[in-house]
């Protein structure tokens, strides 16, 4: 079973590996990390998806709470959340293909961000389904390059884990 954290913390050097340290020392898989600056100066936001297998997330919740740099966490795994995941895909293409591969593109709601001579390169966001679902479409042409940035979450509306002053 996957568990989605969401930790809030000091922007302080060697605050990630500290955290991915707990979870190796804890032989926990970090299925995704993701780290970015948030609407706080010197906090950032990062969304950690574990394969926790019959760990209860508030034990891992409260493994990352122990940490100086960690501000505050939030399991939004069975929680109403947005769970996105970006994924740039640079797929080969011949002159005869690559108006297909651009259709195929545009119908799942991705964008073309670059073409050349061989490769058309999309641009992807939605859920790890729907990341999923276009790179299955795009396989058979060939895929020579992919870069995905696993799982970012926020809760919803009134469900906000965010900072309440």
């Amino acid at each position: 079973m996957k568990r989605t954290l969401v930790a809030w913390v000091e922007d302080e050097p060697g605050a990630l590996n500290r955290i991915v340290s707990l979870f190796r020392r804890r032989l926990f898989n970090i299925a995704s990390l993701t780290v970015g600056s948030t609407e706080r100066p010197g906090i950032s936001r990062m969304t950690i998806v574990l394969d926790s297998g019959q760990t209860p997330s508030d034990r891992l919740a409260g493994h990352l709470r122990k940490l100086v740099n960690v501000v505050r966490v939030e399991d939004v795994t069975d929680r109403p959340a947005v769970l996105h995941d970006l994924a740039v895909v640079k797929v080969q293409t011949e002159t005869e293909t690559r108006g297909d591969v651009m259709q195929v593109a545009v119908a799942s709601g991705a964008r073309v961000v670059d073409v050349g001579p061989c490769t058309v390169t999309v641009e992807t966001t939605g859920t790890e389904e729907s990341v999923d679902a276009l790179v299955a479409q795009l396989r058979p042409f060939g895929i020579a390059e992919m870069v995905r940035t696993g799982r970012v979450a926020m809760l919803r509306d009134d469900a906000s884990a965010g900072w309440k002053e």
